[in-house]
């Protein structure tokens, strides 16, 4: 790989971010200008995405009927991210299939060595116990998703690969569990997951207090950074008193909920492409 140190650290966080959808279950296929990262079974947007690169303008076409036709087939609304500034024919051709800007930047943070003091609030943060695997699936699924997600959670989380560890956080607030997120470290970098408070204790610190706990634990090993992902200026700001950086920003681009998924008619039946090999004529004699 080449590149300065901030871009080898960014390239590294999306790795790692795509190896975490990859443990738990999904699969990524790289086509020029593009990584389309794919759970089948979790149908979420931070599960199917084209992570895009540099997709030139007389080849978009190819990639666009490639990266479309993945998803379209099998039923999933993926979200493309697409390294600002976007190219022009790049918007216009994601606006010709229907997809639109999200209003607000998705920015990669990142972290090497968390400095800024904190003040611990008053949650309580520790690891997650291997019996509280359905509390921990509760934070993120709904019942249809959450078995296939519990499966591949445990699996990951007592059974990692050589290169890699996953360690669920839960904050309490009165012995009352309240917040949640997922440590994953792939190698050298380190993504806090999935950062989730129930709704009737937000505003109370707990997920501040989750990520400055991994911060300073580091529950799945030392890293040599930390990621994160902000989509909200207030999330960014609040990000930079944790001791993280602005390291690379994208647009995100999704289907309205309203859009149909079709595809064109298959037409006239048509005599099958493939016929079995007619058996060898019979050898002179």
């Amino acid at each position: 790989m080449h590149g300065t140190p901030e871009e080898l650290a960014v390239e590294a966080a999306l790795d790692a971010e795509r190896q975490f959808v990859l443990t738990l279950g999904g699969f990524a296929l790289e086509i020029p200008g593009a990584i389309l990262v794919t759970h089948e079974r979790i149908p979420v947007p931070r599960f199917n995405f084209v992570q895009t690169g540099g997709v030139g303008r007389e080849r978009q076409a190819a990639f666009f009927e490639r990266s479309l036709d993945h998803y379209f087939q099998r039923a999933l609304r993926p979200t493309f991210r697409v390294p600002l500034p976007v190219p022009d024919h790049l918007e216009i051709g994601l606006r010709r299939f229907g997809f639109r800007p999200r209003e607000t930047p998705l920015t990669l943070m990142l972290s090497d060595h968390p400095t800024t003091p904190y003040e611990p609030g008053e949650a309580r943060v520790r690891s997650a116990l291997s019996r509280e695997i359905d509390l921990v699936a509760s934070f993120w699924t709904s019942d249809r998703e959450r078995p296939e997600f519990r499966a591949a959670l445990e699996i990951a989380w007592a059974h990692p690969n050589a290169d890699e560890r996953l360690v669920p956080l839960l904050a309490f607030l009165a012995e009352e569990p309240v917040s949640a997120a997922i440590v994953y470290r792939h190698r050298s970098s380190a993504g806090i997951h999935a950062v989730a408070t129930r709704p009737t204790a937000r505003g109370r610190g707990a997920a501040s207090d989750l990520v400055a706990y991994a911060l300073r634990e580091n529950p799945a090993g030392p890293p040599a950074r930390y990621s994160m992902w902000a989509d909200s200026t207030r999330l960014e700001a609040r990000l930079n008193r944790l001791g993280f950086r602005s390291a690379a920003s994208f647009r995100e681009y999704d289907l309205p909920a309203d859009a149909e998924l079709a595809l064109p008619p298959a037409g006239a039946p048509t005599p099958p492409r493939w016929r079995p090999p007619r058996a060898p004529p019979a050898a002179p004699r």
